[in-house]
């Protein structure tokens, strides 16, 4: 099989040091086994895109030198596609309209109940649609973190494909997309590694192929925040390129001499792509990265690959 893999941003805002680090991971993954790296554009929530973002996006990633191959897919444009997976679900018994609130799921233990699995009576307007789940166990291999397996009835209950505002939910999407870009290899936060049981139940379901998948730490401040958007994380200054990528590999622990971040940006990742090596990679949630330049994120003694 080809390797094939991604980078999926959501064009929320700018990148920051936690994308960055997505970024750099997934395309010297893709590079180094001699495939192709593919970028999505995940502009599937109208209310939280920041106008301008998804072209400052692109154009950071062209001055940090990490250059994608083929075009930009764009989630807004596969609306068709998520909607032809729905009704397959729907036909085949396996949703179902449920209005219970956030607040009553998290009374429910934060793993939903199946409360409005043969319910007859809510309003399906201002429903949102929940995927039935099974007691099975999914079980996969984490490229970095070894065996995962979770039992969805159980550990998460029935979820969500379809939002109460109509908007399709980031599982049903993804899985999708994964597919249509025939994406065999997976790099992404760990923060999604609850996630990936639910991707490959769905895959299951919709007789699609299950990519290999891999999960890294997430980047945390001092307060043990991961640096995000919704956070207000600082935007990384591309123009300062070669800086930026030896700190993600510095943070990736990735087996590079000192002196490399004096080359200009694509060099470093040629290097870095015949250097890569995924088993060196930390094995914990978070790493702490604290700025010791908050306006270009430059200093890679910042990092510190303490487990929090």
């Amino acid at each position: 099989m080809a390797h094939i893999g991604r980078f999926a941003p959501s064009p929320t805002g700018p990148l920051h040091i936690g994308s960055l680090l997505a970024a750099v991971a997934s395309y010297l993954d893709a590079k180094a086994n001699g495939g192709r790296w593919l970028l999505r554009l995940e502009d599937l929530d109208p209310p939280r895109e920041l106008k301008g973002a998804a072209d400052t996006i692109l154009k950071q990633l062209e001055e940090l030198g990490l250059h994608w191959d083929g075009e930009v897919l764009r989630q807004s444009s596969r609306l068709d596609a998520y909607n032809e997976a729905l009704q397959k679900l729907w036909d085949d018994g396996l949703c179902f309209h449920c209005d219970c609130t956030r607040p009553k799921v998290r009374a429910m233990g934060s793993v939903y109940n199946g409360h409005c699995r043969t319910r007859k009576d809510q309003n399906k307007r201002s429903s949102a649609i929940r995927l039935r789940t099974r007691n099975d166990e999914i079980a996969f291999d984490d490229r970095v973190f070894g065996s995962i397996r979770q039992k969805l009835e159980q550990e998460v209950g029935d979820f969500i494909i379809k939002r109460k505002d109509g908007l399709f939910a980031y599982q049903l999407a993804v899985v999708i997309d994964d597919s249509f870009q025939k994406i065999s290899h997976v790099m992404r936060g760990f923060d999604l590694l609850d996630s990936t049981p639910r991707q490959i139940y769905l895959q299951q379901l919709l007789n699609l192929p299950t990519p290999h998948y891999a999960h890294i730490p997430l980047v945390v401040d001092d307060q043990g925040q991961k640096f995000s958007k919704q956070q207000f994380a600082k935007a990384i200054d591309s123009t300062r390129g070669s800086e930026l990528i030896h700190t993600a590999l510095m943070l990736l622990n990735q087996p590079l001499p000192p002196e490399i971040q004096k080359l200009p940006p694509q060099e470093i990742l040629a290097e870095a792509t015949a250097c890569w090596d995924i088993q060196t990679i930390p094995k914990l949630a978070n790493i702490p990265f604290r700025e010791a330049d908050t306006s270009s994120l430059k200093s890679a003694s910042a990092c510190d690959l303490t487990a929090t």
